[in-house]
């Protein structure tokens, strides 16, 4: 990460992979104390455009050191960006703008979606905003916001509840930093209700971010209480997979949180 961080500050555009988000604690410092303070401790004179990939998350059976997920970690710090897409066409998108962007990003890549999600992909160079999510399935009744792996099975559970007459709204976060409180705020304002779903621990996770944002903007727009639907505060993923299937959230439970809350 430091050679990176150097190559970056010279004029190129280095890409560093850690090979599992489990194994970046060693390089902390050097994202978060080197990197995302380049172009704050330098009045603008230096900039650091990198990008580091690595994947994230749990359902492969991957235990405590291959399933952690890393984002509430880093979501503190001012200075980088951190994107988290979950569709192939927004992976490109996204990857291609981390790359042009002229400050840090941390591009996490959900492990079990590599060989279970495959979509089509534009050809040519473009790009995806960073900081700009997607409404992947529109509805009126109950927004739910989501990223990576668990915007596939909220979309699948949203679907359920169609068949049952109910309308949910799904929204890909895409970008965890920036985030886009517009379409959060402007989906929630139309729905009244809000679900927010993600696989890392619930206590001070992105979701809390989130839940907080919407009281403090659109406390009178809900008709419902918040509801998070995350990982449990455990330090981390057992490799038994009794213990892995208690931690993920299965695609029945998120419809069950929906059905709750449209019925509020």
């Amino acid at each position: 990460m430091g050679i990176a961080i150097g190559m970056a500050m010279e004029g190129l555009r280095p890409i560093a992979e850690i090979q599992f988000a489990d194994f970046i604690y060693p390089a902390f410092n050097q994202i978060v104390g080197e990197a995302a303070k380049t172009r704050y401790r330098s009045n603008g004179d230096y900039t650091c455009p990198l990008v580091i990939r690595t994947p994230y998350g749990g359902g492969i059976r991957g235990a405590l050191s291959h399933s952690v997920s890393i984002e509430a970690l880093f979501y503190h710090v001012p200075g980088l960006k951190i994107v988290a897409p979950s569709f192939p066409a927004d992976i490109k998108g996204l990857l291609n703008a981390a790359i042009e962007d002229p400050d840090p990003v941390l591009f996490l890549e959900h492990k079990k979606t590599y060989r279970s999600v495959k979509g089509e992909v534009p050809t040519g160079h473009y790009t995806i905003p960073i900081g700009k999510a997607d409404v992947k399935k529109a509805g009126t009744q109950l927004t739910v916001v989501s990223y990576g792996l668990y915007v596939h099975q909220a979309l699948d559970a949203a679907q359920q509840l169609e068949a049952e007459g109910h309308s949910v709204e799904v929204i890909d976060l895409r970008s965890i930093r920036p985030m886009d409180r517009t379409t959060i705020l402007e989906s929630v304002r139309k729905t009244r209700k809000l679900l927010i779903i993600h696989e890392d621990n619930k206590f001070g996770g992105i979701g809390a971010e989130i839940s907080a944002m919407v009281v403090e903007d659109a406390f009178f727009d809900l008709d419902a209480p918040i509801r998070r639907l995350c990982g449990p505060d455990v330090p981390a993923m057992g490799y038994a997979l009794t213990l892995e299937e208690e931690f993920m959230i299965p695609t029945s439970r998120m419809a069950e949180a929906m059905r709750d809350l449209v019925a509020f």
